[in-house]
């Protein structure tokens, strides 16, 4: 029996998630009352002969009713009772946008109460859930698809499944990406700006692609970096961190940070670590 508690942040996608979760065969409620949790988990136990995988969304509509969960979550715990929680988080600044872009309200926004701080009193009602979850997902800079893809990595029991790596492509002529904690400058690669027929074309093209990556320099970069990153990852991992941004920049950011990033991202996932590829200047020049 595996049961399933999906929290966080409104906005960060728990109707989506919710849905997938459906598609994948689990029974789902949304928005279940706090008070009826235990009795809820209770029934589900005695049905596990018919319904194996059950999902249940909690958060911050419980209000009042959302300081008891402790309690709860501890009565069922000590009673032999096993769930996993799944947290959706999401940055301050991407919420305050969703809300615009669908021009819902918030659950605590009101005519005195903004949005930014109903997210402030939402993250603090939230505290133990997040502290408290085996899984943490930041939709911040995913699409549905990306949150598809994490979502079944999380629930197949990767090792890494509290953890995200992004790769940015970047041209240094337009500025280092602001997110990123690691920067790799990789213009010590042919460029393919030089060569014929190339210049106007980007990383993403195969055989600018080629190019870049078809040469020992390339290929012991993207191997050395890999073992760094491998490395760095358990590490990150044990101070609570769970994703990674890396930057890879070249001079415009079309050719070879694109075809790099292209080949650490593949890389990665073959390796069943989730990561994710972003080419913020690929298009500037062409």
């Amino acid at each position: 029996m595996r049961f399933l508690i999906v929290t966080g942040m409104s906005g960060a996608g728990k109707s989506s998630v919710l849905d997938m979760l459906e598609d994948n065969g689990y029974f789902c409620v949304d928005n279940l009352p706090v008070p009826y949790l235990e009795n809820f988990v209770q029934m589900s136990w005695q049905e596990r002969n018919t319904v194996s995988k059950v999902a249940v969304v909690i958060d911050v509509r419980s209000r009042k009713n959302l300081a008891k969960l402790e309690g709860i979550l501890g009565s069922l715990r000590e009673k032999g009772y096993e769930y996993q929680i799944l947290f959706l988080d999401c940055r301050d600044n991407v919420l305050i946008r969703r809300y615009k872009e669908t021009r819902r309200n918030h659950p605590l926004a009101g005519e005195a109460v903004s949005i930014r701080s109903a997210i402030s009193m939402e993250r603090k009602a939230l505290t133990y859930m997040r502290t408290h979850a085996d899984y943490i997902i930041d939709t911040s800079t995913m699409l549905v698809r990306d949150l598809k893809m994490e979502l079944n990595r999380v629930l197949s029991g990767n090792p890494y499944n509290n953890f995200y790596l992004t790769f940015i492509a970047f041209g240094y002529k337009y500025g280092i990406p602001s997110e990123a904690d690691l920067v790799f400058d990789v213009r010590f690669l042919p460029n393919p700006f030089y060569v014929e027929g190339m210049r106007y074309r980007t990383g993403m093209d195969q055989d600018v692609f080629n190019y870049v990556m078809d040469n020992e320099d390339a290929r012991t970069f993207l191997q050395k970096t890999g073992d760094l990153l491998e490395f760095l990852i358990p590490l990150y991992i044990r101070e609570g961190k769970n994703g990674l941004v890396t930057a890879i920049g070249c001079t415009g950011g079309q050719h070879r940070s694109v075809a790099v990033t292209r080949a650490l991202t593949e890389a990665f996932r073959e390796k069943r670590i989730s990561a994710k590829a972003e080419f913020r200047d690929v298009d500037k020049h062409v």
